[in-house]
């Protein structure tokens, strides 16, 4: 298993890290422009070799695709990332280039690959993604729903007071403030949140939630890079070992969720080939009409593209 992260910022260097720890793939290839970092980053990791017990090959490049040739998946993370007091939105102009030029370039070396895209705005982005490349949706898969959903329940334990790993939890829509944490779904130890937490706490769990990467930019004055790292990593390995796992991915919808033509974060069953099934939940009517709000922002997104690639 061959897997290539192009973008060697934090989020790819982190997601190429967490990888490797996992064992899963035989080789990791880390893309960068910029002379050294993907080099020095590849050195940084693999001194940990032993003591981490990683026996995947980390391999680095420097815009040599040559390098890449043959991957079964390739993750893209290149792009500039946000500052604080801009919207996933505002990247799309310089964002959408970088993310045509490196698809058409890995797509050329790796034409058998699946490619999940991470760079923002991520809905859009894979819509991109989809369209120039003419791949199959199968194979061009977004990431946000996981993260999403794994800040969702990062909230929600801290509010019982309860390990993480006790909440099942789940976020669907597009990337950004308008996305919908399903409330109702979730759960702590198979017993809905809302036996336990009040309305108004969950009213601002969701907002939290909705506004999280924003957040940590404030912080940080850049995006998040652990978090984004570790669910890229995840879905890969779920691709690489055929596991069927359902994770929220971001997908091309045709006609699920009466949608057409557009990319949101919905549940996926992942396989070998990307994308088995997207899975359609009963959703009610509330539901429904915040899952549409959040759509139609996409779509807003979309219709910004021709003129981004333009300028």
């Amino acid at each position: 298993m061959k897997v290539t992260v192009i973008g060697g910022g934090n989020v790819g260097a982190t997601t190429a890290n967490v990888i490797a720890l996992k064992n899963f793939a035989d080789k990791v290839v880390l893309v960068d422009t910029k002379e050294g970092v993907a080099t020095g980053k590849c050195l940084d990791m693999m001194q940990t070799a032993k003591l981490l017990h990683i026996d995947t090959k980390l391999t680095p490049s420097c815009n040599d695709y040559n390098k890449t040739k043959d991957s079964d998946i390739v993750v893209i993370t290149a792009g500039m990332a946000r500052k604080p007091g801009m919207s996933r939105t505002d990247l799309i102009g310089v964002n959408s280039k970088i993310v045509k030029s490196v698809m058409d370039q890995a797509l050329e070396y790796s034409p058998n690959a699946i490619f999940i895209i991470v760079s923002n705005p991520v809905d859009t982005l894979t819509y991109l993604a989809l369209k120039d490349s003419g791949l199959p949706r199968e194979r061009v898969i977004g990431m946000s729903g996981l993260l999403d959903g794994s800040r969702f329940e990062y909230y929600l334990a801290e509010e019982l007071g309860c390990p993480v790993g006790d909440i099942d939890a789940m976020v669907i829509g597009a990337h950004g403030d308008l996305m919908v944490p399903l409330t109702r779904m979730a759960t702590f130890r198979g017993v809905p949140v809302s036996e336990y937490i009040s309305k108004e706490k969950l009213a601002e769990i969701e907002h939290a939630t909705q506004v999280g990467g924003g957040t940590i930019t404030k912080h940080l004055g850049t995006s998040a890079w652990y978090a984004p790292g570790a669910v890229v990593a995840t879905m890969v390995q779920a691709i690489a070992q055929d596991t069927g796992k359902t994770l929220s991915c971001i997908a091309l919808l045709d006609g699920e969720y009466g949608e057409h033509d557009v990319c949101a974060g919905v549940p996926v069953t992942l396989c070998k080939k990307g994308i088995k099934k997207i899975v359609e939940l009963p959703l009610n009517e509330s539901e429904k009409a915040l899952f549409q709000k959040s759509v139609d922002s996409a779509k807003e997104t979309n219709a910004k593209l021709a003129e981004a690639l333009k300028a």
